[in-house]
């Protein structure tokens, strides 16, 4: 979903900067300008994913003692045809 950009110059940003902080609050996304130019942007926050712990499923996941033998010829041909 796409978030419509809102501009303002520096001094209105400094004049309404609670307000502008309420707006992106809500989602919403501003541009500050400088003699028209855009030079900063007020945005949400991404969301951050947690990190992923390491060992999270020792021993509850095996690895087979022929994982790494050769396919038989004929999932091999398979593997190689592809799709």
């Amino acid at each position: 979903m796409k978030v419509a950009t809102k501009t303002v110059n520096v001094h209105e940003a400094k004049t309404h900067f609670s307000k502008l902080l309420a707006a992106v609050a809500k989602g919403q996304r501003i541009t500050i300008c400088k003699d028209g130019m855009p030079v900063a942007e007020l945005g949400p926050l991404e969301a951050k994913l947690p990190r992923r712990r390491s060992g999270l499923l020792k021993g509850r996941v095996t690895i087979s003692d022929d994982f790494d033998a050769p396919l038989p010829p004929d999932m091999m041909a398979a593997f190689e045809a592809g799709p």
